[in-house]
């Protein structure tokens, strides 16, 4: 008897070791950017948005409160740094290759490409996940979470922003230093 329970216990070991991903997620790469020196990191909360002073559509105030929060993680590339940062894109490029990342749009417009994937189902998105990189500066990643968006519900909340008074306050400044602009 206590051979079998020895022996169940090991095959419950194996098959959970064997279930588990060995891939890095893309939370962990959040986690582990934000307290590396070399990624400018910020986490912002939808109250940054300012959208007390707008008028609002029914739709986007639908779009505005299915939205959580706003993670970004940028690597600045510099010439000391090339070969760390075709490292650090290469993780993020293979950790989006995950299926459980769909394709939602791509953009290519010379030094700038950027992709943009979504987690969740076509009719709830909880999860919209923007990589943008330029030769020149180097790249972003910006996870826009949410609970349940529609595919349209990504372009107003575009609208909805553009339309308010956005305070990115420090962490948005410095992504903007990061990309020189």
């Amino acid at each position: 008897m206590k051979k079998l329970r020895y022996f169940a216990g090991i095959l419950f070991l194996l098959g959970i070791m064997i279930s588990c991903n060995n891939g890095q997620s893309l939370q962990q790469y959040f986690v582990d950017g934000a307290d590396d020196r070399d990624f400018i990191s910020a986490d912002l909360s939808t109250s940054l948005l300012n959208l007390s002073e707008v008028d609002l559509t029914s739709e986007q105030k639908e779009a505005y409160e299915s939205l959580k929060k706003i993670n970004v993680l940028a690597y600045r590339l510099t010439g000391e740094n090339k070969a760390e940062y075709d490292v650090e894109r290469a993780k993020v490029r293979e950790i989006l290759k995950q299926p459980k990342y769909q394709d939602l749009m791509k953009v290519n417009s010379g030094t700038v490409k950027a992709s943009i994937k979504y987690l969740g189902d076509d009719d709830a998105i909880d999860e919209v996940i923007i990589f943008g990189t330029d030769k020149q500066y180097g790249f972003a990643l910006i996870r826009v979470l949410g609970d349940d968006m529609k595919p349209e519900s990504v372009s107003e909340l575009i609208a909805v922003i553009q339309q308010s008074n956005f305070q990115g306050g420090e962490g948005l400044s410095q992504l903007g230093n990061l990309l020189g602009r």
